[in-house]
């Protein structure tokens, strides 16, 4: 088969599309650009915000439109908590958020049998409890892999869709993520990103025996050779013990994305978040304290249900106070089937948009400040791609930077960063003077 797959959405569905693909070629498989003649098409979807699901049925459409011969398959998180919606764009096969290998071996069936009405698999998501080992790799060409080592969440926050489409916690087994990491290493990529839909809850299920942390320190020394990078974090998560233990592994990256979604402890306890303001100030302290400037992001929610605006000053102020080095913001997105979309005082789409551009410009004062204090040093950067004459890759605090130089690609070099541009930096290769190690946090 000839097979196009169009992804929306987290690093977990990139991953599990990378997963796809590694199936579809093990069966001896071609996976293709839309662009040219298939036998199917599949849309990896997304459902975190009313705006995914637009830009999912888009793609959906638009498949159909592209190639009316081929299957058109749907699978992932807007397939999972909405099939009906799905069934009725005219596709022929729907899948949820689990067996990808049986969602593979449908796909070849249903392209040599063709069948008028569409085939739906979907589970029930609260009845998982073991966690579907994926093959280990990453797209052709890229400099970093990513590693899935959770699935699921509990957390039910009261604005989130994501427990109903992904079901409870399950982790990959700590001796087969060791196998996988030290996989990837081999197959030549720099850096490993561990993802997961709470990757702070992995081995949660297991009682305590291992944590996040022992999993972290586990990677490290699985795969010396590659940066590795954590994916979104619980605030919770991060303790002295978890900061002092990673900061002893030497290629650990110093950028932690700690989801916030508001500044305000009375907003926080409507949405169901597990900690306040002042616990989450002290694993920003924390960070600080044991890694020498770290990048800290975050995401935020504005115009939650019943925020006022007495709120969201203390959101403001509060984001100001943890100078965060990036930040996504979201305008609230009213999710059918979760307890926030039933609460009172829903706020307009005037009040949220508003709140959204406010709190972007701060974020770009404190982004741009981050960024400034960062010229004059050497940062070790892993380049990725060449981009308007420069190459383009992340240092280990996942900023961006940019430089001259010839055959940088999916190499770590010394940068010397001489300048601030928009969002990213500018700087000039140090020449490698041999066995330089360019691995560790900044």
């Amino acid at each position: 088969m000839k097979v196009a797959i169009y992804t929306l959405g987290c690093k977990v569905n990139q991953y599990e599309t990378q997963a796809m693909e590694t199936l579809l070629k093990a069966r001896g498989h071609h996976c293709v650009s839309p662009a040219e003649y298939v036998d199917a098409y599949v849309i990896n979807t997304c459902t975190v915000t009313a705006v995914s699901d637009k830009k999912s049925r888009q793609a959906i459409r638009r498949a159909r439109k592209e190639a009316p011969e081929a299957v058109i398959a749907v699978c992932g998180c807007y397939a999972q908590t909405d099939p009906e919606e799905v069934q009725r764009l005219g596709v022929d096969f729907v899948a949820g958020t689990s067996d990808r290998a049986g969602f593979v071996t449908r796909l070849e069936q249903l392209v040599q049998q063709r069948r008028d009405t569409p085939v739906v698999t979907v589970d029930d998501v609260m009845r998982r409890r073991v966690f579907e080992t994926l093959p280990a790799g990453g797209l052709a060409g890229r400099t970093r892999a990513m590693l899935k080592v959770e699935d699921g969440c509990v957390n039910f926050c009261s604005y989130c869709i994501i427990p109903y489409a992904r079901g409870p916690i399950r982790s990959l087994p700590l001796a087969d993520v060791i196998e996988q990491a030290a996989a990837q290493a081999t197959q030549g990529y720099r850096e490993i990103v561990l993802t997961g839909i709470e990757i702070s809850s992995w081995g949660a299920e297991w009682g305590g025996e291992h944590t996040i942390i022992d999993l972290v320190e586990a990677v490290c020394a699985a795969a010396p050779q590659c940066r590795i990078r954590l994916g979104s974090l619980e605030p919770r998560t991060v303790t002295e013990d978890f900061c002092r233990r990673a900061a002893a592994c030497e290629n650990l990256c110093a950028h932690f994305h700690l989801s916030l979604q508001s500044g305000c402890d009375a907003t926080l306890r409507r949405m169901g978040r597990k900690y306040d303001t002042a616990r989450y100030a002290k694993s920003v302290g924390l960070l600080r304290q044991y890694f020498p400037n770290p990048g800290v992001t975050t995401d935020l929610i504005v115009g939650f249900p019943g925020e006022r605006e007495a709120e969201f000053q203390e959101t403001l102020a509060f984001i100001r106070r943890c100078a965060f080095s990036a930040m996504h913001i979201f305008p609230y997105s009213r999710r059918t089937g979760t307890p926030a979309a039933t609460m009172p005082e829903q706020q307009s789409n005037e009040t949220k948009q508003r709140r959204a551009r406010q709190a972007a410009a701060i974020a770009e004062e404190m982004q741009a400040a981050y960024l400034s204090g960062l010229t004059g040093q050497a940062l070790p950067v892993l380049f990725e791609e060449k981009k308007a004459g420069l190459w383009r890759g992340h240092a280990p605090n996942y900023v961006e930077v940019y430089a001259a130089g010839e055959h940088l690609h999916n190499q770590v070099r010394q940068v010397f960063i001489t300048a601030v541009q928009g969002t990213h930096l500018l700087g000039e290769c140090i020449p490698d003077r041999g066995g330089q190690k360019c691995l560790g946090v900044v």
